[in-house]
């Protein structure tokens, strides 16, 4: 009897990371289902992959629209063996410069978007006894440098997801993976101008990979999940700085960071 093909689903999918590991993985021999809002995007992507990829088009941050994807998805080709939550957006800006709704849709995407997706496929997952699911994130959830706090706090909010799942999850079978990137050679820092000027120098030591480079790590991830997986190597010696002197980093953040402009004395 023929073994079934293995099925994933990507968030996130239309560009970046999440274009590039949709690709990776129906390379890999995977069937490929890819969520986005952006219908054309995800169709170019679709384009040449092998394996019938499914195309879904919606906002993951939309608790009624994953819940209807989720069934349909289950239904017309089975529960995935392995979710990649890969949507996420936001611009860095301070607190006060930052309008109420964009604090609002960047706590959508990526917390939202992952808590909703994963709650929708695990019930069958849990049932199933087996799956994975990776979470894309950030270093800022971990070493937050200056000038981007409504980022880092959803990329913070993403991270304590993860955590309880470990937690939750511990002996069911299901895994549970944060993976976390430095730089990445994607469309992000021509979305939002200004954010390249707010990265701190120190954080050009880290290096930069493309979105290939990190499909790779993700499928590395997938086959042998562990609660955290973070690349390039630079980042990983910062994380261990980090947990041996968290003041030493965050001053280094801090001095090497975005410092807020001067702001006029107010006339008597």
């Amino acid at each position: 009897m023929l073994s079934r093909m293995p099925l994933a689903l990507v968030t996130g999918a239309s560009s970046g990371i999440g274009a590039a590991t949709a690709r990776a993985l129906a390379a890999e021999g995977y069937r490929v289902v890819l969520v986005a809002r952006g219908a054309e995007a995800l169709r170019r992507v679709a384009e040449g992959m092998p394996g019938e990829p499914v195309v879904e088009v919606l906002d993951a941050a939309d608790a009624a629209a994953v819940e209807a994807m989720a069934a349909k998805v289950i239904d017309d080709v089975g529960v995935p063996d392995v979710v990649v939550n890969g949507a996420g957006a936001g611009a860095w800006k301070d607190l006060e410069e930052t309008p109420p709704e964009e604090l609002v849709a960047m706590m959508g995407a990526p917390y939202f978007a992952a808590a909703f997706v994963t709650r929708a496929f695990l019930p069958g997952m849990l049932a199933r006894r087996s799956g994975v699911v990776v979470h894309v994130g950030s270093p800022v959830s971990a070493m937050v440098w200056p000038g981007a706090t409504g980022y880092a706090a959803a990329r913070w909010a993403l991270r304590g997801l993860n955590e309880a799942l470990n937690a939750d999850l511990r002996g069911t079978g299901v895994r549970s993976c944060h993976v976390v990137f430095g730089e990445v050679s994607s469309a992000y820092f021509e979305r939002n101008a200004g954010a390249r000027e707010r990265l701190p120098r120190i954080a050009r030591t880290v290096g930069t990979l493309t979105p290939e480079e990190c499909a790779r790590v993700i499928l590395r991830a997938i086959r042998k999940p562990r609660r955290e997986v973070r690349a390039p190597l630079m980042l990983r010696l910062y994380y261990a700085a980090n947990a041996v002197v968290p003041w030493k980093v965050r001053w280094l953040l801090r001095v090497t960071g975005r410092r807020r402009p001067a702001r006029a004395t107010p006339s008597a």
